[in-house]
């Protein structure tokens, strides 16, 4: 399978809602989300402002079967942590274990070079082995646990926060 990474375009906007709202359906639980997203009209205006700005980015994979990820990144606002940007990744159920993700944190640890940030950080569910697996692969370490971190369907879940230093 081909992949082809590439920053997200204001045009990308009704597939990568498509793709969050099945990725925050699955039952498994995957997103913050339950399934609820931007428009494509707000996502589109989200990813214009992205383009223009040095402090975020948005990058899809897209294969033969359209755009399968998205990995999104954020600096802090604080200039004491402003060499610092959060990510967050999703991939289509199909497509996973399939080198997307891989592919789409390269593209992020690129592109933090490029902005002068010195650390990638992320939250995941302690429930999410696969994607535990990838990012310790990749070099992530476990830096915390934060129990009740983000309000889901009605309760509390849990997260764990990885972080890589880029060199």
């Amino acid at each position: 399978m081909r992949v082809l990474v590439r920053r997200a375009a204001p045009g990308d906007a009704a597939a990568l809602v498509d793709l969050a709202r099945a990725v925050g359906t699955e039952p498994e639980g995957w997103l913050i989300t339950n399934g609820e997203w931007r428009s494509p009209s707000e996502e589109r205006r989200y990813l214009r402002a992205v383009r223009r700005h040095t402090h975020a980015a948005v990058f899809v994979a897209e294969t033969e079967d359209g755009i399968v990820g998205r990995i999104s990144l954020a600096r802090e606002i604080h200039p004491a942590s402003e060499h610092v940007a959060d990510l967050g990744l999703m991939v289509a159920g199909p497509h996973r274990r399939r080198g997307v993700g891989r592919a789409l944190m390269q593209a992020a640890e690129e592109w933090a070079r490029e902005v002068g940030v010195h650390k990638l950080e992320l939250h995941v569910f302690p429930h999410n082995d696969a994607a535990i697996a990838l990012y310790e692969e990749m070099g992530y370490e476990r830096e915390g646990y934060r129990r009740d971190q983000y309000r889901r369907s009605g309760g509390y879940v849990d997260a764990i926060l990885m972080a890589k230093v880029i060199r």
